[in-house]
């Protein structure tokens, strides 16, 4: 009989310890290497790039992958990156000390999601968990950012949580393993998820969870109270870092809620067609790659959750507005200021490694000299004339006497690694002084004892030397030997020389060995002290933090508008956009220096112009044109200056976007099923406030249900009780006959002039239609063949003719034409006909009572001969 397979110890260890990390990649530390094992071999081999080899596992063949122990900061990020959850178990005992196998355990499980590595984190870039609730219509969302601190909650319908996603970027998601299908089918599967068993999402245990990490008896301090699935989820959260083995959490010191109310609403189908964070490809340039010039790590992380939430406080907006002015006016103080920001390293994530216990020597230097910086910031601004800014600077902190603490402690140069030594400055401990003196003695004193010797014996070639195994000892030559005194004691023998100890040598080794095992054991003793005296202060640290990231974020605005012609908006409660040679953020940026930017004016509100219906060639800049405006009031409600010579702003509490589709085959969606969805989204959450971009709706059908479907939402949005201001980009000339019946529609195209049967863009936007789309002309210029030109032509003027006769034979008496609607789409019936099957096909079982008075308004109208 075959014996059956036993295995061996390690692998019995390592199953173990892999049983409760099943979806993670277990680094198992053995001697100098991280090893994998099977599966989770198999996958570190293809993402590291590393040999797959064998081990024997009690006559059984086990894949095996592995590095050195000094390479994992290389490797991790990869395994992380790569979206794995990677649970490094290491050893929690000296090989040295035990005569059985090495105890190990889990000492830190980091996921995409959960990390305080650098090489993973990306400096200008929070790296938030996600934790989501769903119970519609008031689902639960919590982020948290490890590696800072921040930590927010807010609870909406499915639309909201979306957004939220979208602006927030998480690079993990937590959900309950129940709601994960569900999850997928509402916000999509490219989110790197993990499922947590069901009881956690629980009230109860995530108020216990949260009370216990704020020590608080209560959430009301934190003004979450009225959001409790988000409570749920934030508390998931907490349970989650729990298992991941982070229990140092000192630095998690709050929650803040983010009320949709106090921010612009914009959809992710807005963020994505703005391009905001980034482009359609990886060649785009994005809103934050023009605009970001801050200094710090902490100033560029609160521009991007700005950029995620702009305000629609005007009193806030305004003193954003008066601080990036004073900057602006005095550009003396702006660039000192920035000089002194430039000394500032991350002072939110150093403070969360202060927290976790993770802190470097060095890096608890660059915490004070980063502190250091910020107080001639404090002292050079707290006089200002400049209000908004005075309360602004009188939130941070003086922290001299820490950064006094820390500078009396450690030295200026302190190492990467305290075992390195020379951490703790000698005049901090006479102690630590007096074994440094002893420990440097000594080589005087092995410098008198080999000259001692030399003399005794007579050997000239003698030295002493030392290593691993035998410590220190004196090395003769064969030639030498039989002058070895009878005393010394042969340890070991080499091809030309031998090796010898004496009783002075393991006296002086061990006086040696002490000192330096103290030595060490002293500078970690010292330097943990000192890390849980800096723990006190992480409030304040943080709190200085994030005004330090505000100050930073608008002096940078100041350096935009400096560099760029931005002016100061003026922004009130009123229903008005007035911009006046307004011009695109992004695009000026990437023209030839030779070829300025067509700058235009821009006029909508709620009373007199509140459609614009723009008519234009394509690359005539229809689109660059209406992305501006909403560029320039995102600008605006962030704070910033914006690329116009003149901006009246009343507030806007959301935009909305509807720029170019693309198919999503995928999911079994067409251009124009995507087009039409996004469409919906807008016309069901419609304000008074609401900036709506809409290019080219309905091009992707026919073109007679393309025209019909632009003119119907035209005019909902003209009817819609909240006169939403609108951008109306078209293709459909027809359209422009809406500015006849609906007085608050004007037209308006984007100059081209033809010149020699070609066309000059002129990108002028200028009162008035344009009656010519200059198709053919576009497709000349882009280089398509002659013959397909010539043959274009010649089609489109069999179809404009052909057209023409069909529009004669179906003319109608101008009396008759009064009750019917227009040509275009094809109805003929009488007034009363055409009422009478208006209101047969309504379903007013599905109608809203906004639809019902538009409708009832729109047969009045019809009823009084109005066009």
């Amino acid at each position: 009989m075959a014996k059956a397979n036993k295995e061996t110890p390690l692998m019995k260890q390592y199953n173990q310890i892999k049983s409760k990390y099943p979806d993670a990649l277990l680094l198992f530390r053995v001697g100098d290497f991280y090893e994998t094992f099977k599966e989770d071999a198999i996958k570190t081999s293809q993402v590291l790039g590393i040999v797959l080899t064998n081990r024997n596992n009690g006559g059984e063949q086990t894949e095996l992958a592995g590095f050195p122990h000094h390479s994992l900061n290389s490797y991790l990020p990869k395994l992380v990156k790569a979206g794995f959850r990677v649970a490094i178990c290491d050893q929690l005992e000296d090989p040295k000390l035990t005569k059985t196998i090495v105890k190990r355990g889990v000492t830190e499980l980091v996921t995409p999601g959960v990390t305080l590595n650098d090489e993973i984190l990306q400096a200008n870039k929070n790296n938030f968990l996600a934790s989501v609730w769903i119970d519609s219509p008031r689902n639960g969302i919590a982020f948290l950012d490890i590696s800072t601190g921040e930590y927010y909650v807010s609870e909406g319908d499915n639309p909201y949580i979306d957004k939220l996603l979208q602006n927030f970027q998480p690079n993990e998601v937590l959900i309950s393993k129940k709601q994960k299908k569900n999850f997928e089918e509402l916000f999509g599967n490219h989110f790197h998820c993990f499922g947590l068993e069901d009881w956690v999402y629980k009230k109860d245990f995530a108020n216990d969870i949260l009370t216990k990490q704020f020590q608080t008896s209560s959430l009301k301090g934190f003004a979450i109270d009225d959001l409790p699935n988000g409570i749920i989820g934030a508390g998931a959260i907490l349970h989650y870092l729990s298992e991941t083995q982070h229990h140092q959490l000192q630095h998690i010191t709050a929650i803040k809620p983010i009320a949709n109310d106090q921010y612009v609403w914009m959809d992710k189908f807005t963020v994505r067609n703005l391009e905001i964070y980034g482009g359609q490809n990886a060649q785009s340039v994005s809103l934050l790659d023009i605009i970001d010039k801050t200094l710090s790590p902490m100033g560029s992380r609160t521009l991007r959750r700005w950029l995620a939430l702009p305000l629609t406080n005007l009193e806030r907006i305004q003193r954003r507005h008066q601080i990036v002015s004073y900057f602006f006016e005095n550009t003396e103080i702006q660039e000192n200021t920035r000089g002194h920001l430039k000394k500032i390293n991350d002072l939110e994530r150093l403070v969360s490694k202060v927290a976790t216990q993770k802190i470097t020597p060095r890096e608890v230097i660059y915490l004070k000299n980063s502190l250091r910086a910020i107080i001639p910031i404090k002292s050079s601004l707290i006089n200002s004339e400049n209000e908004p800014l005075k309360a602004l600077i009188s939130k941070i902190y003086d922290l001299q006497e820490l950064c006094d603490k820390i500078e009396q402690i450690l030295n200026e140069e302190a190492p990467v690694n305290i075992l390195k030594g020379n951490t703790i400055k000698d005049s901090f401990s006479n102690e630590l002084y007096e074994l440094r003196n002893l420990s440097e003695s000594g080589k005087n004193y092995l410098d008198q004892m080999l000259e001692r010797e030399i003399k005794n014996t007579n050997i000239s070639s003698l030295k002493i030397d030392n290593n691993n195994v035998f410590g220190y000892y004196f090395e003769v030559r064969n030639v030498h030997k039989d002058k070895v005194p009878e005393n010394w004691i042969r340890k070991q023998t080499l091809v030309n020389a031998e090796r010898y100890i004496t009783e002075e040598l393991k006296e002086y080794e061990e006086k040696i060995t002490h000192a330096q095992e103290r030595i060490t054991s002293l500078e970690q003793e010292l330097f943990s002290n000192l890390i849980q005296d800096i723990i006190l202060y992480i409030p304040q640290i943080q709190q200085t933090a994030t005004i330090i990231g505000e100050i930073d974020t608008l002096c940078a605005f100041s350096t935009l508008a400096l560099e760029n012609r931005y002016t100061c908006p003026k922004l009130d409660n009123s229903y008005i956009i007035n911009l006046k040679n307004a011009r695109h953020p992004v695009i000026e940026k990437q023209l030839p220096p030779t070829q300025p930017y067509v700058a235009n004016d821009i006029f909508l509100d709620n009373d007199t112009q509140q459609i614009m219906m723009i008519t234009g060639p394509n690359m005539s800049g229809k689109s660059a044109l209406l992305r501006q405006v909403a560029l320039i009031v995102l600008l605006a409600q962030i704070g910033s200056f914006v690329p116009a010579d003149e901006a009246q702003i009343g507030i806007i509490d959301k935009i909305f976007t509807r720029v170019g589709a693309s198919d999503n085959i995928s999911q079994g969606e067409s251009t124009f099923m995507v087009e039409m969805n996004e469409t919906a989204l807008i016309l069901n959450n419609l304000s008074q406030r609401s900036l709506i971009l809409l290019d080219e709706i309905g091009r992707g059908t026919s073109t007679y249900d393309g025209i019909s479907i632009a003119w119907a939402i035209a005019e909902y949005l003209h009817e819609h009780p909240t006169h939403a201001k609108t951008l109306f980009a078209t293709h459909y000339h027809e359209l422009n006959e809406m500015q006849n019946e609906f007085i608050r529609i004007k037209n308006f195209s984007v100059s081209v002039k033809e010149v020699k049967g070609s066309i000059l863009f002129l990108r002028k936007l200028i009162e008035g239609g344009s009656e010519h789309s200059f198709g053919i002309h576009v497709a000349k210029m882009a280089g398509m063949p002659q013959y397909v030109i010539e043959k274009a032509n010649s089609v489109l003027k069999k179809l404009e003719k052909s057209h023409q006769l069909e529009t004669n034979k179906e003319h109608l008496s101008s009396k008759d034409k009064e009750g019917i609607q227009l040509s275009f789409f094809q109805l003929d019936d009488p007034l009363l006909q055409n009422i009478k099957e208006q209101i047969m096909n309504t379903q007013i079982d599905n109608l809203t009572p906004i639809e019902a008075l538009m409708k009832l308004n729109n047969i009045k109208r019809m009823l009084e001969g109005k066009k």
